[in-house]
């Protein structure tokens, strides 16, 4: 998807440096210098630029069709935010919010809006290429998105208070239907929505705009006249025409079919001005305000107050408020107020005083200068600097040249502040301060005059055009470089370990940054966690041997969720008669929507939610486990599928359970966890034939898996769940389903396996249903049941279908990736594990509401999502298969880690199910694949005695 971006001039030639921008994926350019094509003609413009650099010789619709598209205007002079005007607000860093896991240090404006664009556009039918918004804003949708109509024009809008659209353009919908744009207004009163209001229905346009390409075709041509780009805006011309009843009269613009959308849980923060720089990012930081979520345990002395990237030896107290430090260093003799924004500022030793509402900018010039521009907190950068009305740094320009003995007819540029040269070139940083302190605070300061008027001075626009942005970045790159060792050894009041630690680690490998000393034991414990894996990856970059850490994360975690059944000790005894065989059954398990939320540590950080149903294989649970007494003081295991046998006759030998492949580590496992071993036991015995002495008779157990290794179907959870219900049984321990399912996640973690909980609760529990669980090392899932009418329904039933493709893969190593990423707060990992729980909803939803058809292309969707978090889930033979049979799909998945086993499929109908049945049949992979009569379970794990 490309990535068109209008930018200040300047910017553009630095852009793909200073972000690191791929060429392919990104183009920028700015509008043509000296014209003003408004938010319309800068759309053709830029994707007229954009096509003629890409494919000069193609058609432009044609061109237009190739691919979708974002469009960011992210240009113009930024007069009311100076401190960001160089650099274009665009690129404005953000600093990390402090509820959030996985942000980046570096992240800034663009970053944090282009993943909703993203999101839009992959919703979006095929038909809707382009996706138009502004550069000064963060939208955030707090819900999943809606379905998003197949029209000519789809505007985004939010639900607000009039006094708030009243600056802002309106989409107007009859109340009778409030999907279809009425007509648009721009910034209508207060008054005229009142009236509205009895009629109508109103969105403020946030400017998410997605057109078709016949709207943008008209679009290109209202943008036109003779031939040539000329001003036309979108919002108060182009927007005007949409709608039942659009308020210009334009036949073909009349004639597009628009709908308009309400932003699921929308939110708007502007960034357009200096006071809604901290006032956008402070609303963020708000937005949550329990204390449980809050990673950090830092009370800042006033919260309008924001410090990144910078060295600050100023003590900031609760008097400072409405504070941004940023890319700046700020020493000890200083003396800061309130409503004060720095950036720029390089390392000095000034002793500064800066008023309220005085702003600090330095902008670096060529390759040693830099550029002093102070101004004002409430500055619009507008105005003749004859008129007693045009304000610089908070009061009268006039003022302050009076105060300062300069004439206006000093000052070049003076019909306009922005053009005014105010502002002058240093060589030093000694100047630069003293010259500082002169234009804020000291003008009678002689030595700050005479460097003021002897020195080149520029405009706000020549600052712009001229600025060294690769200077600007590197300096702010210093400062975050210097930040890393400080924040790692604050953890307990910073951001750290809640940053997405892939990027500290490489950050730290790549500047051989010093580690911060070992946490103490006393530090919560997933923070241990993650520090350790943080080390693991540093000593990765680095090149050195990192494994140890890494063993020591997956330790802590293993002894977190184990913690409990240590501390609950077991008294096994013989609760059956001597010729009795417990029987233990169960079904396996699909998993329909939100798999790996369930895996910790990410539901231990955030909880999980999965909907899955539990199913049966030819009429059969196919797993099952029989305990009978042995009257040997021995344990005797048999596996039937694999024909194996192993007799356990000391405690080593029954704790020699890590062996993964192993044909009995299950059994053994649930042998220790149900006591046979002295840390789990509530009685002390010296050896394990004393134990099963006191206990009555030795213990046989019996496996039968009926199912193929690597299937996907939750098959190795769930056989620890039936073997743990049997021996529970067996033994008197009288555990419940629930504990029984929590045992399984706790034996996984002893045979370092892994794995969440999904697997047991989806076989142990019956049928359809989605389950729920909250943040913490207590993961026990709240079940939410389902209808099963979907699955079991006559004219449904036939459309599930259940194909075993003979390919199998182990979901160790999968897991192991996967779970590292967790560890690591990777951004994308944990944005695409936070959809997937989302998305569990909606197929919640689909299910209940009886959707059929919408619950299938769910299930596609889940598919694609894990195939979004692990690219091994869908290898090249399995693709060969879902090739044959997609036409006839709703939806299919691989169930569980995929890469293989087994392949869930929705079909169309019942005519569909029989050509999937008839092609796959015919056209077999390889000699093992095979269909599988699925039925829906009815009662899950099943324990009974003979």
């Amino acid at each position: 998807m490309k990535k068109l971006l209008s930018l200040p001039p300047n910017l553009v030639e630095f852009f793909y440096d200073i972000e690191k921008a791929d060429r392919d994926e990104w183009f920028c350019t700015s509008d043509p210098i000296g014209s003003k094509l408004g938010s319309g003609g800068g759309t053709a413009w830029l994707l007229e630029a954009c096509k003629q650099h890409i494919a000069p010789d193609k058609d432009f619709l044609e061109w237009l069709r190739e691919e979708k598209r974002i469009l960011l205007h992210a240009g113009g002079q930024s007069r009311r935010l100076p401190g960001y005007a160089p650099s274009g607000k665009i690129l404005t860093p953000i600093p990390v919010f402090r509820w959030a896991r996985g942000q980046r240090l570096e992240q800034n404006l663009l970053s944090l809006q282009l993943p909703l664009y993203e999101q839009i556009m992959k919703k979006a039918p095929a038909s809707l290429r382009t996706l138009i918004a502004s550069g000064d804003v963060y939208i955030r949708a707090g819900q999943p998105l809606q379905d998003i109509p197949d029209v000519d024009v789809v505007c985004y809008g939010l639900w607000v208070d009039p006094n708030l659209a009243k600056n802002h353009g309106v989409f107007v919908s009859s109340r009778s239907n409030p999907d279809k744009l009425d007509f648009m207004l721009q910034k209508p009163s207060v008054e005229e929505l009142g009236k509205l209001m009895q009629t109508h229905l109103f969105l403020m346009d946030i400017g998410i705009w997605l057109l078709s390409d016949r709207a943008v075709d008209l679009l290109i041509k209202r943008s036109k006249k003779g031939g040539e780009l000329s001003y036309y805006d979108m919002y108060s011309e182009f927007g005007l025409t949409l709608g039942e009843h659009p308020r210009i009269a334009d036949e073909e613009l009349n004639g597009l079919s628009v709908a308009i959308l309400p932003l699921p849980g929308g939110e708007f923060y502007h960034y357009g001005t200096s006071r809604e720089l901290i006032s956008s990012t402070l609303a963020v930081q708000n937005l949550v305000n329990d204390q449980r979520e809050i990673m950090h345990r830092k009370v800042k002395p006033h919260p309008a107050m924001f410090v990144q990237n910078a060295d600050v030896a100023y003590r900031l107290t609760a008097d400072n408020s409405e504070i941004w430090i940023e890319n700046s260093c700020v020493g000890k003799e200083w003396n800061i107020h309130r409503q004060t924004i720095i950036t720029g500022v390089p390392t000095n030793d000034w002793k500064l005083n800066v008023p309220s509402g005085v702003c600090i900018d330095v902008v670096p010039l060529g390759e040693a200068e830099y550029v002093a521009r102070p101004y004002g907190f409430n500055d619009t950068f507008k105005g003749v600097l004859t008129e007693e009305r045009t304000i610089y740094q908070g009061i009268s320009v006039r003022e302050w040249l009076s105060c300062r003995k300069v004439a206006v007819e000093e000052i070049d540029g003076a019909h306009d502040l922005q053009t005014a040269r105010l502002f002058p070139v240093c060589s030093t940083i000694e100047e630069l301060g003293l010259v500082m302190r002169w234009m804020i605070s000291e003008p009678e300061l002689q030595e700050g005059k005479e460097i003021w008027k002897r020195s080149r001075r520029l405009s706000a626009d020549e600052i712009s055009a001229y600025a060294n942005l690769r200077r600007l970045a590197a300096q702010r790159d210093s400062f975050r470089v210097m930040n890393w060792p400080v924040l790692a050894r604050n953890y307990e009041r910073s951001v750290f370990y809640q940053l997405n630690l892939d990027d500290a680690a490489h950050e730290f490998a790549i500047h051989h940054l010093e580690l911060p000393d070992a946490l103490p034991l006393s530090a919560p414990l997933m923070t241990r966690i993650s520090d350790n894996m943080f080390r693991a990856r540093v000593q990765q970059f680095s090149g050195k041997t990192y494994t140890e850490y890494e063993r020591r994360a997956f330790g802590l975690m293993r002894e977190g969720l184990t913690a409990a059944a240590l501390a609950k000790k077991q008294q096994p005894h013989l609760s059956v008669y001597s010729d009795q065989i417990v029987w233990g059954r169960s079904p396996v398990r699909i998993d329909l929507a939100g798999g790996w939320t369930d895996t910790p540590p990410y539901c231990l950080n955030e909880g999980g939610n999965v909907v899955n149903i539990a199913i049966e294989l030819n009429g059969q649970p196919p797993l099952q486990v029989y305990v009978k007494p042995c009257k040997e003081y021995k344990i005797i295991l048999r596996s039937i599928d694999l024909g194996a046998i192993e007799t356990v006759t000391t405690y080593e030998e029954l704790s020699d359970f890590m062996q993964v492949g192993s044909p009995f580590s299950i059994p053994k496992a649930a042998l220790v966890l149900a006591g046979f071993q002295p840390e789990f036991s509530a009685d002390v015995y010296v050896t394990l034939e004393e134990q099963l002495k006191a206990f009555g008779s030795g213990i046989e157990i019996t496996l039968l898996s009926a199912i193929p290794a690597g299937s996907g179907l939750g098959t190795s959870s769930i056989l620890a769940s039936t073997v743990l219900g049997a021996v529970s049984d067996f033994c008197g321990l009288k555990w419940d389903k629930n504990e029984i399912c929590n045992r399984t996640l706790i034996l996984e973690q002893l045979l370092t396996t892994g794995g969440g909980w999904q697997d047991q609760y989806g076989g142990v529990l019956r049928g359809v249903k989605l389950l729920q669980t909250h943040a913490g090392m207590e993961q026990s899932p709240l079940v939410r049941w389902l209808p099963d009418y979907l699955f079991t329904g006559s004219e449904y039933q036939k459309c599930h279908l259940l194909y075993y493709t003979g390919i199998t893969r182990t979901a160790k190593g999968i897991l192991a990736e996967i779970v590292r990423s967790m560890f690591l707060n990777s951004t994308e990992h944990l944005a695409l594990l936070g959809s997937m729980k989302s998305h569990a909803f909606d197929l919640y939803e689909a299910i209940q509401r009886g959707n059929f058809d919408e619950m299938g292309r769910l299930v596609g969707k889940s598919w694609k999502q894990n195939q979004a978090l692990d690219s091994g889930t869908n290898p090249a033979s399995v693709e060969a298969i879902i090739r044959q049979i997609d036409d006839y799909c709703l939806g299919y998945k691989l169930p569980g880690a995929g890469g293989g086993g087994y392949l869930y499929m929705v079909a169309k109908d019942p005519e569909a199910a029989v050509k999937i049945r008839a092609i796959l049949t015919q056209n077999p992979p390889n000699s093992c694949a095979r269909f599988v009569d699925m039925t829906l379970s009815d009662k899950g794990l099943q324990v009974s005695r003979s």
